[in-house]
């Protein structure tokens, strides 16, 4: 039998991902399985038949592994409504939709907290406004790693991160917020429901509590990859596992995963004055408050030119790999001017939240006296993934949140320097990028699954002394040309944002 490893699961949007950790935190072992959403009657759904396939195969190359502690993370929010019998009582309502925008504006107002469309708790109640068959039913509702935690290991909990893209959070008594439950019970009992969410809820457990350990039944549901007995981690959302992947879990640090979409992570010092509909609130897995700028537009708009781009090298008998053109044209874009010659990108492939559009449009805009050149034109495609991003954190830079460092993972920050110094002077804060940091959420719960077997007092302790005290990383602070350039660029974005929304009306 192999050397003891900490594994981590995690059911993301395109992947689902097994990676192992030695006793040093390496990565040293992983698995995976491609899946993706399906769109059925008017709702973006997953199966949870495939939720099986997709473990089973990603845990494959742990067969015979010695497991010392494991944990489940997945993608945050949505809808799994189950009956006391822990039956489904319609298909999974994931993330990705947006049909609950009247019970979203009617908890927030509530509640005076925003509650975003992709929160589990707006998707409960539009059912009750809705007055669905299934509603009388409901027993239970929690999460995709909600549901998959319970299945192995017949705990109904969820780790404080994932829940509090449930329900808020009270990050003093680390559980769901008693007033807002209250108002709630209160309002959904005016609407004819019958339960209260103390019934329907998932516990609510913190980083470094024992959730369980694998039953019998549930090894059997994996096909007996793994033995029965391993010790579960609290299940945990993808965002509280990309925290822990990037060490930002203390106040005044901070986190921006960018690829498809891309949003941002800070830990505040304490809560903000105001309610913004742009802002997130939720919590580190070991709950402390976090402000979450999400965008839903990242790096699609600049995948599809790459793809244009290469039609053109084949047109003239030329071939190039992805990775090869990818970096050369990232690095193209460093001979561009800093407000990029005064081109201006729109990557808005979809709507987006933070800039009030339902919609999107990708608009390359540009006047007589604007310098076209390739370099500025991609240079302004990578300002335009993260100028969304950008509003959304001037608003906690108004409120006075203070950010000491951030960093960066995902696609933007795969050829080095440039993506991160983009952000460095867009966020006006060093940036770093970590050697580890591309493995992501399932690394990030492999790490909350060795936090559980640990002695060390508090999870950022136990990143910072322990796990990241040596890590390979670099880190970039902003220079002063190229944030003139940026707020400039940004300016201008701002300004043709009309622009934008008259395409999305006329076009």
């Amino acid at each position: 039998m192999e050397k003891k490893i900490c594994l981590g699961l995690e059911l993301g949007s395109t992947r689902i991902k097994a990676v192992g950790i030695d006793s040093g935190f390496n990565p040293v072992l992983s698995g995976d399985y491609t899946w993706k959403s399906d769109y059925i009657d008017g709702i973006w759904t997953y199966s949870l038949d495939e939720v099986w396939t997709g473990l089973k195969t990603a845990l494959a190359p742990f067969k015979g592994v010695d497991v010392a502690a494991m944990g489940v993370s997945a993608m945050m929010h949505g809808y799994l409504a189950f009956d006391e019998n822990w039956n489904l009582l319609v298909p999974f309502r994931t993330w990705q939709n947006t049909i609950t925008a009247q019970a979203a504006a009617e908890l927030t107002e509530l509640f005076g907290f925003n509650i975003p469309q992709r929160w589990s708790i707006a998707h409960l109640y539009q059912a009750i406004l809705n007055n669905e068959p299934h509603v009388p039913q409901i027993a239970h509702i929690t999460t995709l790693a909600g549901y998959v935690h319970y299945m192995l290991t017949g705990v109904n909990a969820v780790g404080v991160g994932e829940a509090s893209g449930i329900f808020p959070i009270d990050s003093e008594k680390l559980n769901y917020d008693e007033e807002m439950v209250k108002k709630f019970d209160e309002l959904s009992a005016s609407k004819g429901f019958k339960k209260t969410l103390a019934e329907v809820l998932p516990k609510c457990l913190v980083a470094g509590q024992a959730a369980g350990e694998l039953t019998a039944e549930g090894a059997a549901k994996l096909d007996n990859i793994l033995p029965a007995g391993i010790p579960f981690a609290p299940a945990e959302g993808d965002a509280g596992t990309g925290m822990t992947a990037t060490n930002a879990v203390a106040p005044r640090t901070g986190n921006v995963s960018a690829g498809t979409s891309i949003f941002s992570m800070v830990v505040l010092e304490k809560p903000l004055k105001k309610v913004y509909e742009e802002i997130d609130l939720v919590t580190t897995p070991s709950g402390k408050g976090v402000a979450m700028v999400h965008c839903n537009n990242c790096t699609n708009d600049m995948n599809a030119w790459v793809s244009v781009l290469r039609e053109t090298v084949e047109l003239f008998g030329g071939s190039v790999s992805t990775g090869e053109l990818y970096t050369a044209l990232y690095n193209k874009s460093l001979e561009g001017d800093t407000d990029c010659g005064g081109v201006t990108v729109y990557n808005y492939m979809a709507g987006e939240g933070v800039t009030h559009l339902d919609e999107g449009r990708p608009l390359v805009v540009r006047d007589a006296s604007s310098k076209f050149t390739l370099a500025n034109f991609l240079r302004s495609q990578l300002y335009s993934t993260m100028s969304t991003l950008k509003i959304g954190m001037d608003i906690l830079a108004e409120e006075g949140v203070a950010i000491d460092s951030l960093t960066g993972h995902g696609g933007l920050f795969k050829t080095p320097v440039v993506g991160q110094k983009y952000m460095a002077a867009a966020c006006k804060a060093p940036v770093t990028v970590m050697e580890t940091a591309g493995e992501g959420g399932p690394y990030g719960m492999a790490l909350l699954a060795a936090f559980l077997l640990d002695e060390s007092n508090t999870l950022e302790a136990f990143l910072s002394d322990k796990v990241f005290a040596d890590a390979k990383a670099v880190t970039l602070a902003p220079d002063a040309d190229d944030v003139a350039g940026f707020d400039k660029y940004l300016e201008k974005y701002k300004r043709g944002l009309s622009v934008e929304r008259a395409a999305v009306e006329n076009m």
